[in-house]
């Protein structure tokens, strides 16, 4: 069954692209989302999403980018340039990390997350959240500014108390390989309780690559790996879990 790679960093994996694509396709992986991190990954993620029809781009500056003062109005007009692109189908990832970003620079994170919330309601698109340790301060701007219509948690890192506010919320959640990782028992509670029309599956490569393969550079062809242990953990049929996830990209990113 075909199913959709909600977040890959096809840049930073390295190699060549189209062979990237055709591996994840042989296995079933039929379209990936290319995301963007600074102005010059957001603008290479553009640029090859316009030259192959599997793949889409989202485009962003990166809440640690951000925190380090990459945010200013220069390249956030850059992002909302790039954002009204038609292979550009999300704005992110952007959010807050409190795991990297000291205090210093939490400030401008959050000054960087509102405003790509507002490019993401002015272009009509996706909003790709990156929350590391920052589920309230997530959920409290998103409350203040106004959540954008699509709403997509990469990398969810939520427990279940976490997954059903996102649920209620009407937030896609996008797991990845570390749902499979032995200490990962709340993130497959989690996974266990989010709504099948709200669940994506990510691969975040070439980052947390799923077991076996720990250990080794991720890409989009060991989605299956994480496709079956979320199967497995919500004691669903596989291909119509695919399916679900599979439908769950196409409007998630509006596709």
């Amino acid at each position: 069954m075909p199913v959709l790679d909600s977040h890959c960093h096809l840049d930073i994996v390295g190699g060549d692209v189209r062979a990237q694509l055709d591996a994840a396709r042989a296995v079933g992986v039929d379209t990936v989302v290319q995301i963007g991190i600074d102005v010059a990954s957001s603008q290479l993620s553009a640029r090859i999403a316009a030259e192959h029809s599997s793949l889409w781009a989202a485009v962003a500056l990166h809440p640690n980018e951000a925190g380090r003062g990459a945010a200013t109005p220069d390249a956030l007009a850059e992002i909302e340039r790039l954002a009204a692109l038609p292979q550009v189908k999300a704005v992110g990832e952007t959010g807050l990390d409190h795991f990297r970003t000291a205090e210093d620079g939490r400030r401008p994170q959050e000054e960087s997350f509102r405003a790509h919330i507002a490019i993401a309601k002015a272009t009509d698109t996706a909003l790709v959240i990156h929350d590391r340790d920052a589920h309230d301060d997530v959920l409290r701007v998103l409350d203040e500014e106004g959540a954008p219509g699509r709403v997509v948690f990469h990398c969810f890192s939520g427990d279940v108390a976490m997954a059903r506010v996102c649920a209620d919320r009407g937030y896609w959640m996008s797991f990845a390989g570390n749902v499979t990782f032995k200490n990962a028992g709340d993130l497959r509670e989690a996974a266990s309780v989010a709504p099948a029309e709200l669940l994506l599956v990510e691969t975040d490569a070439p980052f947390l690559t799923p077991m076996p393969y720990r250990g080794r550079p991720n890409a989009s062809y060991l989605i299956p790996l994480t496709m079956r242990a979320l199967a497995e953990v919500r004691a669903a049929d596989l291909d119509e879990l695919c399916a679900a996830v599979a439908d769950n990209g196409r409007r998630a990113f509006a596709l």
